[in-house]
């Protein structure tokens, strides 16, 4: 990009992370603790992207610590559960339509909340080395092994996801959550939302776009202000969402053709 275009670029912030300790993850925890701590309200920022993965903010006036971790698979399995079904003709399950017409098998549902990660104390993360296309292929297997309709096994693993943001909720944060924020793709899913307002209540579910940023858009903003925050000498993030031994200024710069200036 510094190549290409002469601009003076910043990359590459996880690694400074790992290198004293840390996950490298989540980096969006940082934007949410900056901007979006309320003076009265506990808040949870939940992003559903292929990964689910939230940040706990609890009120300015308390002496909780806030906290962030992956709470397991968001939209990855069904995705996978959705091409499967269509033999690849759509990649997501649209408006939730498919998961709406399908039924919750309360079995398979089990098995799946059965996984170790669910119940893993945090700080923690995860990705496609457990939820990856493998993991989509045993699911898909197990629900045909329980004479599911196509429909049936896309309504479950979207409770699934649901279900595991609920669980870490309950489990992981120690006080009451008055709202919780969805972004990522999965706020753009109606089902999988309703679904998780059911199970979090009585906390009440509202999408991120309300906090002023588009959930879209919130990683671009995300890197911007890392960016800025490396360019001016400054930590990129916490250590208690990360885990890392210390605080750390973020990224590799690659100087581009105003670097002299």
């Amino acid at each position: 990009i510094a190549e290409r275009t002469g601009i003076t670029t910043i990359s590459g912030f996880r690694s400074r992370d790992l290198a004293v300790g840390g996950r490298g993850a989540p980096l969006v925890s940082y934007l949410d603790w900056l901007l979006f701590r309320h003076p009265t309200q506990a808040r949870v920022i939940q992003n559903i992207g292929g990964i689910g993965n939230l940040t706990a903010l609890p009120p300015l006036s308390s002496d909780q610590a806030p906290s962030a971790f992956d709470t397991g698979p968001g939209n990855m399995i069904i995705d996978y559960c959705v091409q499967r079904a269509t033999d690849g003709a759509l990649p997501y399950d649209r408006n939730g339509q498919i998961a709406a017409g399908g039924r919750i098998d309360q079995t398979l549902l089990a098995e799946l909340l059965a996984h170790p990660y669910i119940t893993q104390t945090p700080p923690k993360t995860t990705g496609r080395e457990l939820f990856g296309v493998q993991f989509g292929a045993e699911v898909w297997a197990r629900g045909e092994s329980l004479n599911l309709s196509s429909d049936d096994v896309i309504a479950t693993v979207t409770a699934f996801t649901a279900e595991s943001i609920a669980y870490a909720c309950r489990a992981f944060i120690p006080y009451q959550v008055d709202v919780l924020y969805v972004a990522g793709g999965g706020a753009r899913n109606p089902t999988l939302c309703s679904m998780l307002a059911e199970r979090i209540t009585p906390t009440v579910l509202h999408v991120h776009d309300e906090l002023g940023i588009p959930a879209n858009a919130k990683e671009c903003v995300l890197f911007a202000l890392l960016g800025y925050e490396t360019w001016h000498g400054r930590s990129g993030t916490l250590p208690i969402f990360t885990g890392a031994e210390h605080p750390t200024v973020l990224g590799s710069i690659t100087p581009g053709r105003s670097w002299p200036r």
